[in-house]
This record gives structure tokens, sequence and C-alpha cells, in this order.
């Protein structure tokens, strides 16, 4: 049984960084797929960006490329999301999700991950 582990989140001022971690177990390949996504107070959830395992691709949606970077720890099964220069419409809740496979498509799709954490609060103030 997968499971998802988020921690990292917290408040902070515009400009400045965090490092969100996720931590999953019981991955039936040797790691999982995983994607992050947010739900932002008056919107939808919406995808933030994608690990694909089995070759190291990142993928960001346009909103946060060139501020958030996803890097792995394999020896921890740990993913992690870099994220700097915060702005204020990055506050919101942040879920690791994981797939039950090593590769995923796009790596944005909710369908491909199943497994969900629990979530880390990320505020940002002006």
């Amino acid at each position: 049984q997968v499971q998802v582990a988020e921690s990292g989140g917290g408040l902070v001022q515009t400009g400045e960084s965090l490092r969100l971690s996720c931590v999953i177990s019981g991955c039936p390949t040797g790691g999982c797929a995983r994607a992050w996504f947010r739900r932002v107070p008056g919107k939808r959830r919406e995808w933030v960006a994608g690990f694909n395992w089995s070759n190291g691709r990142t993928y960001y949606d346009i909103s946060v490329k060139g501020r958030f970077t996803i890097s792995r720890d394999p020896a921890n099964n740990a993913v992690y999301l870099q994220m700097t220069n915060l702005r204020p419409d990055d506050t919101g809740v942040y879920f690791c999700a994981a797939s039950n496979r090593d590769y995923c498509g796009d790596c944005m799709e909710s369908w491909e991950f199943p497994n969900w954490g629990q979530g880390t609060q990320v505020t940002v103030s002006t």
C-alpha cells in the first residue's frame, strides 16, 4: 500500500522560499512517479508540478516555472519541491500525489495519481 507524507509548509513573506518534502512508502516499483497539486482559496485544485521517477524528468505549470524546482533523494524515496520567490497567489494547501508506477504520462492528470497525502499549508503574505 502506497502511503504519502508531505511536510514543509509554513508562513513566509513575498519573495521568500520554502521546501516541501514528499516521502512515499510502499511503492511497488523502485519509486513512484508523483505530482504536486494545490488547492487555492476560491479556485479549483490545480496542478503545480510533476516528476517522472523512471527517467527523472520534471514538469512545471507555467505559473511556477523558473521559481519551483523538483529534486529527488532516491535513498529516502523522497522528492522535494523547492519553491523560491514565493508570491501571495502561491498560497494554498499543497498535496503530493503518487502513482503506483514509476512513470507518468505528462504527469499532470490527477487520475494518474491515486495516492494522496494529507496536504500542507503554504501561506505567503505581502
